[in-house]
């Protein structure tokens, strides 16, 4: 008995792995809430909350406000590390994948954390 758990855990390990270097669509985010990953999507809008305590900037993917399907956001904090994101076109971010109020979310920190796929 103590093997087979052993095989469980080393299989659930590996697939953990393996898992980590996946791409994600937008609609798949939300079965993977706090795990991290890369998610694609279509830019449908984009928001800056000038007025917002910490300047946030939500990038909303395949759908706009307020029926988007994920959403990128970047606190004001991070803009500039984070560089010039796409106003159209796909994006992918990578980071884990959060949940607000019903929406999965990851949070930019840097240019490393996002990228234009070919």
């Amino acid at each position: 008995m103590r093997i087979s758990r052993i095989g469980s855990l080393l299989l659930f390990l590996s697939a953990s792995v393996l898992w980590a270097g996946s791409t994600l669509s937008t609609t798949e985010a939300a079965k993977h809430i706090g795990e991290r990953a890369t998610v694609c999507g279509n830019v449908a809008s984009e928001h800056t909350a000038t007025t917002s305590r910490g300047t946030p900037t939500f990038i909303n993917l395949d759908k706009p406000y307020p029926s988007q399907v994920f959403t990128v956001l970047v606190w004001g904090s991070d803009r500039a590390s984070v560089g010039t994101l796409p106003h159209s076109g796909q994006i992918c971010a990578t980071g884990t994948i959060t949940e607000y109020r019903g929406t999965p979310e990851i949070v930019l920190h840097g240019a490393q954390d996002w990228y234009v796929p070919k």
